[in-house]
């Protein structure tokens, strides 16, 4: 009997949605959509994505658009800005990007293993991730992954 694989869920932040125009990383966010387009991963985003892309260019949220459903799209609660609040108050990220600290918490909440960004410098990066994670196990929550695709792309190709 043949196995059923089932999809992937990952979160997208902003800098995927845009990584797919960016000449740097486009190569492997298209990469991403191609896999996703195979059945090996089902895309989800929040509000505060489709917020943060409002001023992008016409092309940028027109992605936005086709890519996700209505049913795909996380809502920023109540828990979620606790959580979030919960990594600014313990520092894991500076209180100027605090979208990225609610990205991290929407991902968390919803209980989405991988968060995919290509933010280096407050996301994607092992001490930000063990930082995340720390608060997660403290406030009772699963740990989470932030990635970027190209972890996420390699071994499906």
């Amino acid at each position: 009997m043949a196995q059923v694989m089932h999809a992937l869920s990952l979160y997208l932040d902003t800098s995927v949605i845009g990584g797919y125009y960016d000449p740097e990383f486009m190569a492997d966010t298209r990469a991403l959509w191609r896999l996703r387009e195979a059945g090996r991963f089902q895309f989800i985003t929040s509000q505060l994505v489709f917020q943060e892309v409002a001023g992008a260019p016409e092309r940028v949220r027109e992605l936005m658009r086709s890519t996700f459903s209505p049913d795909d799209v996380l809502e920023r609660t109540a828990e979620v800005e606790a959580l979030a609040q919960a990594y600014l108050a313990q520092k894991v990220v500076p209180p100027a990007f605090d979208d990225d600290a609610r990205h991290v918490a929407v991902c968390t909440v919803a209980r989405i293993e991988y968060l995919v960004n290509w933010n280096f410098k407050h996301l994607a990066n092992v001490r930000r991730e063990s930082g995340f994670n720390a608060v997660n196990l403290l406030q009772g929550y699963s740990s989470v992954r932030i990635v970027v695709p190209t972890f996420l792309i390699h071994g499906h190709d």
